[in-house]
């Protein structure tokens, strides 16, 4: 029988462009020491104290691409500008359209990321 010898572990060759090979599968623990967190509200708003988050409920909007459990980021620092989405005020509540300056709404704010479930 073949038994088993132990290697001795070794670093990786570097390769023809100077790099050495990259960690693959889960992270180590202490990844967190070497890079930033990412900070969600500094990357996805540009006015903290403007910015809103919404939780849809129902597929109303599916055409827009806004579905049953996504969240609407609203910013109402944006300026609206044509053909982007809105959170616009109705007689009934909230509703979502795409700014038409060729109409009057009462605009709450620009949506500026819809932000769906993975599935």
């Amino acid at each position: 029988m073949n038994e088993l010898q132990p290697h001795k572990v070794k670093r990786a060759k570097e390769d023809y462009a100077g790099n050495r090979s990259l960690q693959t599968g889960f992270p180590s623990p202490a990844t967190h020491y070497r890079e930033p967190m990412i900070d969600l509200n500094k990357e996805l708003s540009s006015s903290r104290d403007a910015t809103f988050f919404v939780r849809v409920k129902g597929d109303t909007w599916k055409e827009y691409n806004i579905l049953d459990q996504d969240v609407l980021i609203i910013d109402r620092a944006l300026n609206p500008s044509q053909g982007k989405l809105a959170l616009v005020i109705t007689p009934d509540g909230f509703d979502v359209q795409r700014i038409n300056t060729n109409k009057t709404v009462e605009l709450w704010g620009m949506i500026s990321y819809i932000i769906h479930k993975a599935l």
